[in-house]
């Protein structure tokens, strides 16, 4: 399958799942565990696709990287044992480690909450031709620390500066950082991985029946399952306030890892596919001088 056409079905899969404009987005109408026109019998020939779009997507990212012009920033974000991790390993699995980065962010440190909420993710943006990565990212400042406002103690904060309409300036906020990024070159992607409550707990169970698995689990993420509906507010209103048609949100559904993957798969080749990517163009000066060297080498040892 030809890059091209490979772009074109890309497209057509993930613009369902993108939000451009949030005002009449609503999570409830987002089923987890849909899987668009596929059905589960699907799975074997969606694998195959993801298989193509990552060879599509290798080859993309090797321009990205020749041009050094553009970047490409893709966010996660996700309640917990929504996939994120496997997501990006499988999609990212055909990329150049060279021209790909990947910062995950946990609770804040000491340094980073001598800054402001920002500063621990712009230390960790992607070059020109590069693609970076944040597992979690600045929107945790409108998610946990909204579930959880006694956060905001921690963080320093002139007392004035903590209004009654913190959040929308956070999201003001987050929005004017976003169209600096996109105005600089910086191709913004974020990832809304949607799992039910019944598939988390049945991922759940399985990191505890699988000793293998074990290590995955926090008794946290239970006390943190407690707040289910509490986060599933902040997420519909961060996603409303900072969907734009610059840096789109794509509300994937997540109860099928195999239909998770294909989607943001496809959104990061739309989003590259969408850009006039090319390698660089040789003059008619390095032309002869590349001839010049090639009669060198055939002329010597």
């Amino acid at each position: 399958m030809k890059t091209a056409r490979i772009i074109k079905t890309a497209r057509e899969l993930s613009r369902p799942y993108r939000v451009t404009n949030g005002k009449k987005f609503r999570l409830k109408d987002v089923d987890p565990a849909d899987t668009g026109k596929l059905q589960a019998e699907d799975k074997p020939r969606a694998t195959q696709a993801l298989q193509a779009g990552v060879q599509a997507l290798a080859e993309l990212q090797d321009i990205l990287y020749a041009q050094d012009r553009w970047s490409l920033l893709l966010i996660f974000q996700a309640m917990d044992a929504a996939g994120k991790d496997g997501t990006i390993k499988h999609v990212m699995s055909g990329v150049n480690p060279q021209g790909c980065q990947v910062a995950s962010f946990k609770a804040p440190t000491s340094d980073d909450l001598d800054h402001d909420y920002l500063w621990r993710c712009i230390k960790h943006l992607p070059e020109r031709g590069r693609i970076g990565i944040f597992n979690r990212s600045y929107y945790e400042e409108t998610l946990v620390v909204r579930v959880h406002p006694e956060f905001l103690t921690g963080q320093k904060l002139p007392p004035e500066c903590v209004t009654k309409h913190i959040w929308d300036e956070r999201f003001q906020d987050i929005r004017a950082f976003e169209r600096y990024l996109t105005r600089n070159g910086t191709i913004v992607r974020k990832f809304f991985l949607h799992v039910s409550k019944a598939e988390q707990k049945k991922r759940f169970l399985e990191r505890l029946d699988r000793p293998e698995k074990n290590w995955k689990f926090s008794a946290g993420d239970v006390r943190e399952r407690a707040r289910w509906d509490d986060y599933m507010h902040a997420y519909e209103e961060t996603i409303r306030a900072t969907a734009t048609e610059d840096a789109p949100w794509y509300v994937v559904p997540a109860d099928n890892k195999w239909f998770t993957r294909a989607v943001v798969a496809a959104a990061v080749i739309d989003a590259l596919g969408s850009r006039k990517l090319h390698y660089p163009k040789v003059t008619a000066a390095q032309r002869r001088e590349l001839a010049a060297v090639r009669g060198t080498l055939l002329a010597g040892d």
